[in-house]
């Protein structure tokens, strides 16, 4: 599409000649016809060198913009680059219709322009909504709901009575609704207590490949609206995560667990069962975190601990062998005072 138009789609200005865009690249990779984006000062060189026809910068690097290069000028070029990767982006997959090999249960509902492809599976009584795409080796379990507009990849499972809102993302291999882990104790051994609840996901969630989130024990493990999580996450029965949280690649998070609305847990990061992060939390990777923490907080270390007193023992932990050493040369010195004091 012509610049203009990629502008006007975004609300952008744009300095320099109207020219065709045809796709989207780096500053280093991209060449005539591409637009490219200058995201951090670091990569100011290669933004002065670039080929791409045109560039997405903010107003500080605008006069750094190659000489004849077309430039977009923008308060948030972050958001502004995702808007006009957007414009550019081709949707996966190449089917649209029902596929005469996807297995589609007599009491299933399926609306207006769902696309099937082929092997995947809708059990009875699941409803699929509207303009909603499901990829081959999807499995969707009895009574389960999927809104509007969803995607679900491939061999991405719904096991029964699974709630997606709109415009839902399901990556490949991700479980939503698998049994909760748990187990009375008996002389005889484990006894599993049956769970009998059920996954809700709300609207605009993004969950990546190779997730897992169980049913609860009783009612249900909830993820709110707008929420993004990563692949590789564990998400226990009856967490209930608030609305645009963002959960990053192998987090894992024990049973009854809240979270709060923004909360921010980076990779790795464990938390306890029963414990309550308030809206706003952010955790740093590898953390431990295994009591509540007040809305706002910023919390690292395992056991985590207040933002402030994570930074100072990370400052520490490089000096301990040091410190160790002193320690010890204090220690002979003191025993050595403290024998030539005995003689006396």
């Amino acid at each position: 599409m012509l610049l203009s138009e990629v502008a006007g789609k975004v609300g952008l200005t744009f300095s320099g000649h109207d020219l065709e865009i045809r796709g989207v690249n780096t500053l280093v990779s991209a060449g005539e016809g591409d637009i490219a984006p200058l995201l951090s000062p670091k990569h100011l060189r290669e933004f002065v060198a670039t080929r791409a026809s045109a560039v997405l910068c903010d107003a500080a690097h605008a006069d750094a913009a190659p000489a004849g290069r077309a430039c977009l000028v923008s308060a948030n070029p972050k958001l502004d680059w995702a808007r006009i990767v957007t414009l550019f982006a081709k949707p996966q997959g190449c089917l649209t219709g029902v596929s005469s090999q996807a297995f589609v249960h007599a009491e299933a509902e399926l609306g207006e322009g769902v696309t099937l492809y082929p092997f995947a599976f809708i059990g009875a009584r699941a409803r699929i909504g509207r303009n909603s795409t499901i990829f081959p080796g999807v499995y969707v379990g009895e009574d389960c709901v999927v809104g509007e507009n969803a995607t679900l990849y491939p061999n991405s499972v719904l096991m029964a009575g699974t709630i997606l809102g709109d415009r839902v993302t399901i990556h490949a291999g991700t479980v939503l609704g698998s049994d909760g882990y748990g187990y009375a104790q008996s002389p005889a051994g484990h006894v599993k207590i049956p769970q009998v609840g059920h996954v809700e996901i709300g609207d605009d969630v993004e969950i990546g490949a190779n997730a897992a989130i169980d049913r609860a024990a009783l009612e249900a493990t909830r993820v709110g609206a707008g929420t993004k999580i990563d692949n590789l996450v564990q998400i226990a029965h009856n967490v209930q995560v608030g609305r645009h949280c963002l959960i990053i690649s192998q987090v894992g998070v024990a049973g009854s667990t809240k979270l709060g609305n923004g909360v921010v847990l980076a990779g790795q990061a464990g938390l306890r069962d029963n414990i309550t992060l308030g809206d706003g939390v952010q955790v740093a990777a590898q953390s431990g975190v295994g009591q509540d923490l007040p809305a706002g907080s910023l919390a690292g270390g395992s056991p985590s601990m207040d933002a402030a007193t994570f930074l100072k023992v990370g400052l520490t932990l490089p000096k301990l062998p040091e410190l160790m050493r002193r320690v010890r040369r204090l220690e002979k010195a003191l025993e050595a005072v403290e024998k030539e004091a005995g003689r006396e």
